[in-house]
């Protein structure tokens, strides 16, 4: 199976709401495939910051666009419950017309929606086993106009959900994993698997690690006798250490090494001239689009030519 190339953008909601809707409306205008929002109670790397809820800004933003897709990427599992969450998958399906994309991560215990929730800090195997659990009850729902479900952390009786998605058999799900235990979940239920290798990594070590995942992902996919070409490789560039928009040629050489080893997907910040403060701070403003100029020039020269 050979996946088309995709490009989307992520804008933070640290913005003013109308200056967020614009962003949007301008990313839908250059023809980018997908627009994304973050899912924290705050952002984690600036939490004083301003900040809105990620879900509530994906159905005021379906109102908003009318083409593109959009979604928040990824949903926290912390504080939401999975059938509540799948509810609003299905309204805001609605609201966009079939355009709502559901990503979906684990989290880390790093993350203050923890303790701003009052949500414990869950072990490792807690959160994976809540992870598997939360898709499941995710999955069902949106397939099914009523679901029972009877977990360890999770249970619904008899949940409906009518009418169903737009989107059949139900919304697209993309699975944001990493480790093995997360991994062989977005095997068994991912339509796309999204990796961003790890914080602040080298251009080099980024790279190795995308590759040693997604031939994880492969190897696990291969046990469950699923074909593994049916899972797009997406990849959510900004958080190592590319400068894909030195010029379009770096860009052409940033995607191109990534479509290599099968990424098909390419997700990029746009971020203000001054940039995020973390990434100020560990020199990765150059990782990310930082201009509208830049994010035109991206759309009308770059992308075109590689998807033709």
């Amino acid at each position: 199976m050979t996946h088309s190339l995709r490009f989307g953008i992520m804008v933070l909601q640290h913005l003013p709401y109308l200056e967020l809707a614009e962003h949007f409306q301008v990313v839908e205008a250059l023809g980018y495939d997908s627009a994304w929002v973050a899912d924290h109670f705050v952002d984690p790397h600036a939490p004083d910051q301003p900040w809105y809820d990620g879900w509530t800004l994906i159905a005021a933003l379906a109102a908003r666009t009318s083409k593109i897709q959009i979604g928040a990427m990824v949903t926290n599992i912390i504080y939401r419950n999975p059938a509540v969450f799948a509810k609003q998958i299905q309204t805001i399906d609605h609201i966009s017309n079939g355009r709502v994309g559901v990503a979906i991560g684990a989290t880390t215990d790093r993350d203050p929606s923890h303790h701003m929730t009052g949500i414990p800090v869950w072990e490792i195997s807690e959160r994976t086993h809540r992870f598997r659990e939360f898709i499941e009850v995710v999955d069902q729902m949106l397939r099914n106009p009523k679901t029972t479900y009877q977990g360890q952390y999770y249970q619904i009786k008899e949940a409906t959900m009518i009418p169903g998605p737009i989107q059949q058999p139900r919304p697209e799900l993309t699975l944001a994993a990493g480790g093995p235990t997360t991994l062989k979940i977005a095997a068994r239920y991912a339509d796309t698997w999204n990796s961003f290798a790890k914080f602040n990594a080298t251009s080099e070590e980024g790279f190795n690690m995308t590759c040693q995942r997604s031939q994880l992902l492969d190897e696990y996919c291969a046990k469950i006798g699923r074909d593994p070409q049916s899972i797009r490789r997406s990849f959510l560039s900004g958080l190592t250490a590319d400068k894909p928009f030195a010029s379009l040629q770096a860009f052409h050489d940033f995607v191109g090494r990534y479509q290599e080893i099968g990424i098909s997907e390419f997700l990029f910040y746009w971020l203000p001239e001054a940039g995020h403060p973390v990434m100020v701070e560990q020199g990765l403003n150059g990782t990310c689009i930082t201009s509208r100029d830049m994010l035109e020039r991206i759309a009308t020269e770059a992308i075109p030519a590689l998807k033709k």
